[in-house]
Order: C-alpha cells, then sequence, then structure tokens
C-alpha cells in the first residue's frame, strides 16, 4: 500500500511532467493547431484542443506500445 508520501511524490512528478511538456509545446507552437476548438463570446472564452489531444493520444499510443514490446 502506497504511503502519503509516496503519492504527494508520485503526484509532484506528474505535475512537472506535464509542465515540462506544456513548455515545450508551447516553444515550439503545438499549444493551437489548427482544427482544434475555440469559441469567444462576450465575457467568456471555450478552447478544447481535439487535434492537440488526438495527436498527443497517438505520440503516447506509439511510444507505450514500443515500450511494451
Amino acid at each position: 500500500m502506497l504511503s502519503i508520501s509516496k503519492i504527494f511524490i508520485l503526484l509532484g512528478s506528474i505535475f512537472i511532467i506535464c509542465g515540462t511538456l506544456l513548455f515545450i509545446f508551447t516553444k515550439f507552437g503545438l499549444e493551437k493547431l489548427p482544427g482544434d476548438i475555440k469559441i469567444q463570446h462576450n465575457n467568456f472564452t471555450f478552447y478544447f484542443p481535439i487535434v492537440t489531444c488526438i495527436l498527443l493520444s497517438v505520440v503516447l499510443s506509439l511510444i507505450f506500445h514500443f515500450k511494451k514490446k
């Protein structure tokens, strides 16, 4: 069973990895790909990065597929 300290270390590591990936994506211009949905109204903005999600899913699937073998 995981202790609370190990859970915090795991969550911290996940946040660091996600932050690093977001930094890399924005540095190379991958945060807003064509096909991402952006709706703006008066005081409301909705942004759904559907193409970014699909691209990330394909890349992670390939990584895990080749890592498994």
